[in-house]
């Protein structure tokens, strides 16, 4: 069975630009963000089941009205937990179909934002946490167009980046490039190291 890393990182803290380098050290990479998406498309599973639940959410082509959703969801504070209690599921059962298909890897990647909120990181064998000092993550966040209310909102939803540091077995630094893939180098010939110890 492969060696399940679940890699994390509040908004701005350089997650996807971490697992684009474990993908490039050859590390198969589970993206929750694009399974959502995926699933989202018209005519799959979770727009399908969305059409179920909350019909004017789905506009006529099939595609999820997110804008609408998200109305939807800052209205009732039980859409979210019907919503989730639907495509969660289906998120799982996309990450059990990555990991079977990749049972051969030795070492496989669960990106996942809310990692430790979810629950997640319980499936996997460690943690990594993509972490930059929070000026730096400020700048990072608000430059893609996000105002200081949504980044406050955002956070808000967000575990503390202490706190995920605390709990995680490896932090890769985002402030540079260079020093952030030399720490994946560094966290994959550790973990190489753990799994020649229990080979």
């Amino acid at each position: 069975m492969s060696f399940r890393l679940g890699l994390t990182g509040s908004i701005g803290m350089g997650k996807s630009t971490t697992a684009a380098m474990f993908s490039d050290e050859g590390i198969p990479v589970w993206d929750a963000d694009a399974a959502v998406h995926r699933l989202y498309a018209p005519g799959q599973p979770a727009a399908l089941a969305i059409s179920g639940l909350f019909p004017a959410a789905v506009d006529p082509d099939g595609r999820v009205n997110r804008p609408y959703l998200r109305r939807l969801i800052s209205g009732d504070p039980t859409v979210l937990d019907r919503l989730n209690a639907a495509v969660h599921p289906l998120v799982a059962e996309d990450r059990a179909r990555f990991l079977a298909a990749n049972a051969d890897a030795p070492i496989v990647l669960l990106d996942v934002p809310l990692l430790f909120e979810s629950g997640i990181d319980t499936v996997c064998d460690a943690v990594v946490v993509a972490s930059a000092p929070p000026e730096v993550q400020r700048e990072r966040v608000l430059m893609r167009g996000i105002t200081e209310s949504e980044f406050q909102i955002i956070l808000s939803r967000q575990m503390p980046d202490a706190d995920k540091r605390a709990r995680a077995d490896y932090v890769i630094p985002t402030t540079g490039l260079e020093a952030a893939r030399l720490a994946v180098k560094d966290v994959l010939a550790d973990i190489h190291r753990r799994i020649a110890k229990h080979a």
